[in-house]
């Protein structure tokens, strides 16, 4: 018997913005990357050590409005979205938004390498994440028949007005502002690569006619754990998602979803 490969907790970020048309931010992954490789993604990654130490309280709006296990989720997203796109979700001691600062966009690469501790780096910012404007979007466990496999929580929140989104240069090597129904367009055509659970979030992502609307939805929205499973249907293997999903009936041939 197979074993099955155990599911590493992960988080990403949907950033919204309306300027002036509704979009979404996507990052271009680094050909070399083992995982998804070339392919456009929200920014996001593997949870790490540091995302779950206790004294984030201190640095964290909205820390007692989320349960333990989730919080780790939200700061871990907000440093991904740091490290690959520059955008940092933090509030001011006055509450303003937090302004990039030529400080803290020196240290995105150190950050990323593990030198230099995310927690440091807000401190002495003297912000605090805005864990307040995220909301969770939809969580997604990669089938078990994949040989590396992520349980991935999607969060949206809507971006900063005042802060450029610049790609790594690292794990990323480009940062696009699309239309969430462009970008499923472009990979319907073949101009751009997205793999299947990004793809599904587009689709649901391009029923919001902007990004108010599509964090109302996302907070009324029952959020059911995605974890596609494979049918055979006329000797085909298909990618079949849970009906109250939220994505409609969804069973795609598995040979067009990887």
């Amino acid at each position: 018997m197979t074993e099955i490969a155990p599911a590493r907790p992960a988080a990403t970020i949907l950033l919204v913005r309306n300027q002036p048309t509704f979009e979404v931010l996507m990052v271009k992954r680094h050909h070399q990357i083992d995982f998804a490789s070339g392919a456009l993604v929200f920014p996001g990654g593997k949870i790490e050590p540091g995302d779950a130490d206790p004294a984030w309280a201190d640095h964290c709006t909205g820390w007692d409005a989320h349960p333990d296990d989730e919080r780790h989720l939200r700061i871990a997203a907000l440093r991904e979205a740091f490290e690959e796109s520059a955008v940092l979700l933090a509030r001011e001691a006055d509450g303003a938004h937090w302004r990039a600062s030529e400080r803290a966009a020196a240290s995105r690469e150190r950050i990323a390498k593990g030198e230099l501790p995310f927690m440091e780096l807000v401190r002495e910012l003297g912000v605090k994440l805005d864990l307040e404007a995220m909301a969770p979007f939809a969580r997604w466990i990669t089938p078990a028949m994949m040989p590396k496999r992520f349980d991935t929580w999607f969060f949206i929140a809507e971006a900063p007005a005042d802060q450029l989104a610049i790609c790594d240069g690292y794990e990323t090597v480009d940062a696009e502002w699309i239309a969430p129904g462009e970008a499923v367009r472009l990979a319907d055509v073949g101009e751009r690569k997205i793999i299947f659970p990004t793809r599904m979030n587009l689709q649901l992502l391009a029923e919001a006619a902007d990004a108010a609307q599509a964090l109302t939805a996302a907070r009324a929205r029952t959020q059911v754990i995605v974890e596609p499973k494979v049918e055979v249907r006329d000797g085909e293997r298909y990618l079949v998602l849970p009906e109250d999903a939220g994505y409609g009936r969804v069973a795609e041939p598995l040979s067009a979803a990887m």
